[in-house]
């Protein structure tokens, strides 16, 4: 018998209070979220915001390696080949009940901690973003890769990426550009560096704490617990905070044609900003293409309206060649040589792009009743 993909517990803690902790449990794949985790994770959330002997909520991972490598993105993947530009209704499953998921996260009536160890990529990314306190290790690596397999920043990244310092978080979505524990930090991903090998005495804090189950109080408390933990933690240079001007300038202007060329012209000393401009370079144009127009649009958005548009330029992705190419080429046969269509960007076209967000079928009620 296999153990299941998540794991739920609870802390014993003080005031008559307990903490529920939810384990990402499939290490063999570095903890990527499949819609059986995600089947499990919502109602068990659901079910401890409403139970009164229940003061927070704990979401880590399995194993060293990684707290979430993205989206388990092979069973999507045939379907894509099955459905091509019809509808693909185990999409319509995956993205919708991804998403409530994440804003569930996002609102949250209690404290909920998400310890960041280890790799954080893609949908991993999406289920930190929410939580009320998020802790990264100095072994952290966060990442919104994307551009790399044809798809865009989803899982909430509209929202969060343009809520980052200047214009750092368009950076990320064009570049892939890896992040370490104080870069995370920097841009707002993630609120204090613990070491991991602090965690249990973390745990440890929250079983000793008296909680009473008001969140402002609970919240504070918790703060309080990480700030102890936290203290004289590595303090890691950032290279998004050491780059910062530079990245601004790259990523001017409302022409994404401007900010390509600025890329693709760039020479820098520093490998990480030079690869950050490569990987553009070799990235699907589409990704970009969407990418800036959702960066464009969702600025006066609220939460809720970014996941309804998500959902639909989700669907648009998987009814365009792309993403299918780009899972193929990473994931699946692994050559590392996708074929773009379009392959540049001059090739991209508004029409090309509206056909990636126009609504497809009626929204569906779960996402539709968000706010």
């Amino acid at each position: 018998m296999t153990d299941p993909v998540v794991l739920f517990d609870f802390i014993q803690a003080g005031g008559g209070k307990r903490f529920g902790v939810a384990t990402l449990n499939a290490p063999a794949s570095l903890n990527s979220l499949s819609m059986a985790m995600v089947r499990l994770l919502t109602p068990q959330l659901r079910e401890w915001a409403q139970d009164a002997s229940v003061a927070g909520v704990v979401l880590q991972a399995a194993g060293e390696k990684a707290f979430c490598a993205g989206g388990d993105l092979r069973q999507l993947y045939q379907t894509l080949l099955d459905c091509g530009s019809a509808r693909n209704t185990y999409a319509e499953d995956f993205f919708r009940e991804e998403y409530e998921l994440d804003h569930l996260i996002h609102t949250f009536p209690k404290p909920l901690l998400c310890w960041g160890h280890g790799i954080v990529m893609g949908g991993g990314v999406g289920l930190m973003a929410g939580a009320s306190h998020r802790v990264v290790t100095p072994q952290s690596r966060v990442a919104m890769p994307e551009i790399n397999i044809g798809l865009y920043p989803d899982v909430g990244g509209s929202w969060f990426l343009r809520r980052m310092p200047g214009r750092v978080g368009l950076f990320l979505a064009l570049t892939a550009a890896p992040l370490n524990a104080a870069d995370v930090i920097f841009c707002g991903l993630a609120d204090i560096v613990v070491p991991q090998e602090r965690k249990g005495q973390v745990l440890e804090s929250i079983a000793a704490a008296d909680w009473r189950g008001e969140n402002a109080a609970d919240r504070a408390t918790l703060s309080r617990l990480l700030a102890q933990a936290g203290e004289g933690a590595e303090r890691q240079a950032s290279k998004l905070r050491e780059h910062f001007d530079t990245i601004n300038d790259l990523m001017a202007g409302d022409d994404l044609l401007d900010i390509a060329k600025r890329l693709r012209a760039l020479k820098s000393d520093d490998p990480w900003l030079q690869t950050a401009a490569q990987t553009f370079m070799k990235g699907a144009p589409s990704t970009a293409a969407v990418s800036f127009a959702l960066w464009q649009r969702v600025t006066r958005m609220s939460l809720a309206e970014v996941f309804r548009l998500e959902y639909w330029a989700s669907l648009g992705f998987c009814a365009h060649k792309d993403f299918a190419e780009g899972i193929r080429a990473l994931l699946i046969e692994k050559d590392r040589h996708p074929k773009w269509n379009p392959a540049t960007l001059e090739e991209i076209t508004p029409a090309f792009v509206e056909d990636h967000l126009r609504p497809r079928g009626e929204m569906p009620v779960e996402l539709a009743r968000l706010v």
